[in-house]
């Protein structure tokens, strides 16, 4: 599938890694403009098309400035990608509240607030395209991730509130939910949770936990957000689109041999 990105210019949250940086990649080579954002030292080189910078999305002058810096780098916004995101584990019971507020923050407050001052940009240019990165935990959960589903969940049902809000703007906002893809943050995850093992036998066990028998590449992310961000399919908005290698499809009971 050609998917032509000529002439758009994205923010992408969260751009500086991970899935997010295969994403401003994958923009790029289809002809946007990308604004990527992160938290930390930037681990995208900038160049002519691509800009990056260090930025809170759980702040609204901050993320206010990203836009505002977008618009006059690159003449306005027509993709928004809320890819910025953090694990942090723990019950309700055991989760402290400054961690709550913490993942609450950047997971779902950062898509409010980036949103916020993106989509009037992208009005202006008559319409554009807003995708959200969940997780499959917005409809299956692990135990002891408490905070982290409840922030995947609240995202999916806020893209649905922002669909109905921003169609009359030309706006199509949907979101992906990926299972496990080898990124940073589940390389962390998994030399945290490696028991006896090592990350490495860690994530391989992960990845057989999907029925194609392996974890996803950030790569078969970026790839759908790039057909959701160009106007391949106008009628699609408010969906989630599952990226799961079929985790979601498998039931834990399973007959006898």
């Amino acid at each position: 599938m050609n998917v032509e990105l000529k002439g758009k210019v994205a923010i992408v949250t969260g751009g500086t890694k991970g899935i997010g940086a295969a994403i401003a990649r994958k923009f790029i080579a289809c002809g946007a403009k990308v604004m990527a954002c992160g938290n930390e030292p930037d681990e995208v080189d900038s160049s002519g098309n691509l800009r990056t910078s260090i930025f809170n999305v759980a702040s609204d002058a901050e993320m206010k400035r990203l836009v505002e810096e977008t618009r006059d780098a690159f003449g306005g916004v027509d993709i928004l990608v809320n890819s910025a995101g953090i694990q942090r584990y723990g019950t309700v019971v055991d989760t402290p509240e400054e961690t709550w507020d913490e993942v609450l923050s950047v997971n779902l407050k950062g898509v409010f607030l980036a949103s916020k001052y993106a989509i009037p940009e992208i009005a202006k240019r008559g319409g554009g395209a807003v995708i959200n990165i969940a997780s499959v935990q917005a409809f299956a959960s692990q135990r002891n991730v408490a905070a982290y589903t409840a922030s995947k969940g609240a995202i999916v049902a806020l893209t649905r509130a922002m669909a109905l809000d921003h169609a009359d703007q030309n706006i199509r906002v949907n979101v992906i939910c990926p299972a496990s893809v080898d990124t940073p943050m589940l390389r962390w995850a998994a030399d945290k949770w490696k028991g006896h093992k090592t990350a490495e036998e860690t994530l391989g066990l992960w990845g057989s936990a999907h029925p194609v028998g392996r974890l996803g590449r950030p790569d078969e992310i970026a790839a759908a957000a790039a057909f959701l961000a160009a106007d391949l399919c106008p009628f699609m908005t408010g969906a989630d689109l599952k990226i799961d290698g079929g985790v979601l499809s498998k039931l834990a009971i399973l007959l006898p041999e």
